[in-house]
């Protein structure tokens, strides 16, 4: 009866070692899309956007992995938001202070982005068009020569106007911001 108790509690403290060292290891390993933030300042408004980077890896992008038509989180794992401290026109229209979820309707010529108040999104499966705050349409662009490994989030700014830039593979959308003056 000894040795059954030794060999019982022997197995338990061996799978918990193991168990725990499996754990550990998921902890640590990166994600195959990594968070990026990209950010910029005019007077006292200050953007921020955070999204994950997924890579192309060979696979066709728009048309395959993101399918034309569909909502998109306009990245990959939890859907992009986009921080602001103070109103600015995008695309034209006002968009108030504030963090928001970005999502996206790819199509070959032209995507849809949308701007919603519901924040904390897995993917866009929970995606609820009720919440949307503004929607737009914005021409696609080609890159030439050019592939970007990684979806990429950028600005590309000139004083008081900025162009929200979203390039991947050889597709890139640019997104106009202006800064309202006090």
């Amino acid at each position: 009866m000894n040795s059954r108790f030794r060999y019982l509690t022997f197995s338990i403290i061996l799978l918990s070692a193991i168990h725990s060292h499996v754990f550990a290891q998921e902890a640590i390993t990166p994600r195959p899309s990594p968070a990026a933030i990209v950010t910029m300042k005019y007077d006292d408004t200050y953007v921020k956007l955070t999204y994950s980077q997924p890579h192309k890896r060979g696979r066709d992008i728009f048309g395959g992995l993101v399918p034309y038509g569909h909502v998109w989180r306009t990245g990959a794992n939890e859907a992009t938001e986009l921080t602001l401290t103070g109103d600015v026109l995008i695309n034209g229209d006002t968009l108030k202070s504030g963090t928001y979820s970005i999502f996206s309707i790819p199509q070959k010529n032209q995507w849809t982005i949308i701007i919603n108040e519901e924040l904390g999104q897995w993917g866009a499966y929970n995606y609820n068009k009720e919440a949307d705050v503004m929607r737009f349409d914005v021409p696609t662009q080609p890159i030439q020569n050019t592939v970007w490994e990684p979806f990429t989030i950028t600005f590309e700014q000139k004083n008081d106007t900025a162009d929200l830039l979203m390039m991947w593979d050889k597709t890139k959308v640019a997104i106009p911001i202006e800064f309202l003056k006090e």
